[in-house]
């Protein structure tokens, strides 16, 4: 597993976040940067959950949350990622249900875990959750969902800070979920935290996702491209501005690609951040190299889905999707005297 040296951008995009008490009993979410992307994710996996008939994945309180949320969801612009989200989440919660058949007692330290209610569809009544996640984001979870300990905690800490290890009870077996966070990352960064976990965590699990370079490097020159077009839309208000062509209360146009205008007023769209890592499916054993403790490497293959979707199965044997489908990598951990020799 390389670095991805030639992948630039600086560590975890922490954004900006407020939540209050919003009007009718509905509660008002305001985030950016990456922690914004958990009201995305939740709005996928609640628009299949809402769909009449066959459907992919039941997830009650995902559509609960997402009607006691005060927050502009038609800015993801429709339900169309709805499946493919769908397809993503039960992959990921199969494995975990792995998990705990085989450790009913363990712990799942879920994170960048957002409003994922993965341990309401996967729990079996004696799983330990701990939810490790940016501060602005567990505010959030503190008032949608509250922990219940001893079984399901929140610590609010940045992925990256390896000290969530010690609140982490191994005993029984652990499980380390990254879902939808390892493309947020710098590459030197990710290849750290799979190392940490590794060492940390003999005999344990580690599952994550993620997407192709191709799809990658087409975030980050989208990110230049449009830093390009606001700096150049923030030069020209202010030439306007000095001209006498706006007021200083910024009743002018708005800023493209800042998120609210200058009164304010959401944004009509959502730009998603810029992704930092990437791997091809193709790559996926040379995660092994991260760390002499990774035992297996195993890529996911996704459920059958509708329509188009029903090839998700065997997409990674096709030339032209290969390139555009994320990988979702389970890794097991080799127990304390294993050695690199002992590979399978």
């Amino acid at each position: 597993m390389d670095d991805n040296d030639d992948v630039n951008g600086g560590g975890e995009d922490e954004g900006e976040g407020e939540a209050g008490g919003g009007d009718g009993g509905r509660f008002t979410v305001e985030l950016e940067g990456v922690p914004e992307t958990l009201l995305w994710n939740l709005y996928n996996r609640a628009a299949e959950a809402r769909r009449p008939g066959a459907r992919l994945l039941d997830d009650p309180l995902a559509v609960e949350l997402v009607d006691r949320i005060d927050y502009p969801f038609e800015r993801f612009g429709g339900s169309g990622m709805a499946q493919w989200h769908a397809l993503r989440v039960r992959c990921l919660d199969d494995e975990v249900r792995r998990f705990v058949a085989e450790h009913p007692d363990g712990t799942v330290v879920a994170l960048g875990e957002g409003l994922e209610t993965q341990f309401w569809r996967v729990d079996n009544g004696r799983v330990r959750w701990l939810t490790v996640d940016l501060p602005e984001t567990v505010e959030v979870r503190d008032v949608l969902l509250p922990d219940d300990p001893p079984r399901r905690r929140s610590l609010a800490r940045s992925a990256l800070d390896l000290g969530w290890m010690d609140e982490v009870d191994d005993s029984e077996g652990v499980l380390v979920t990254a879902q939808g966070l390892l493309m947020y990352l710098p590459p030197s960064d990710v290849k750290r935290l799979i190392a940490a976990c590794a060492e940390r965590f003999p005999g344990g699990w580690m599952l994550f996702d993620a997407l192709p370079r191709g799809m990658v490097a087409r975030s980050q020159a989208q990110a230049d491209d449009r830093a390009r077009a606001d700096a150049q839309a923030r030069a020209e208000a202010h030439m306007e501005t000095d001209a006498g062509g706006t007021d200083a209360g910024g009743t002018g146009p708005a800023a493209a690609g800042t998120g609210t205008d200058a009164a304010g007023t959401a944004r009509p769209g959502y730009r998603a951040p810029r992704w930092l890592w990437g791997m091809d499916g193709k790559e996926y054993r040379r995660v092994a190299t991260a760390s002499p403790r990774i035992a297996e490497v195993r890529s996911l293959r996704l459920p059958r889905g509708r329509g188009p979707y029903a090839i998700a199965p065997v997409s990674h044997l096709i030339p032209l999707l290969r390139g555009m489908r994320m990988s979702i990598v389970s890794l097991r951990f080799g127990a304390a005297d294993y050695r690199d020799g002992d590979r399978r």
